[in-house]
């Protein structure tokens, strides 16, 4: 398993199941004012890939304020995927604004 399942593409993995969408998945993210001056969304960007080739791409949007997606994937696993990005997304950015800025 540590040879085929951990790093990168998994295609010696023996369970990978032999019909699939796509191979792997990535997710990039920028957080935007919705324009109101006191919403942020976080926009997430997704590309679905089958090997090593784009097969499906997007965008995501997750209110920060109201906690809840603006635009979510209709698939399941991607949309959960999702949900772990946005957690440490969020989790970075609070760790990143450091101790003093709740001060400021």
């Amino acid at each position: 398993m540590r040879d085929f399942c951990n790093l990168g593409y998994a295609e010696g993995c023996a369970r990978l199941p032999k019909e699939r969408v796509w191979d792997s998945v990535r997710f990039g993210a920028r957080t935007v004012n919705k324009g109101d001056g006191t919403r942020d969304c976080i926009q997430i960007r997704y590309v679905c890939e089958r090997g090593h080739r784009p097969v499906e791409c997007g965008i995501l949007e997750f209110d920060v304020a109201e906690q809840r997606w603006e635009r979510a994937h209709c698939d399941s696993r991607v949309q959960r995927m999702a949900e772990c990005f946005v957690e440490s997304h969020m989790a970075k950015r609070r760790g990143s604004e450091g101790p003093h800025a709740a001060a400021s």
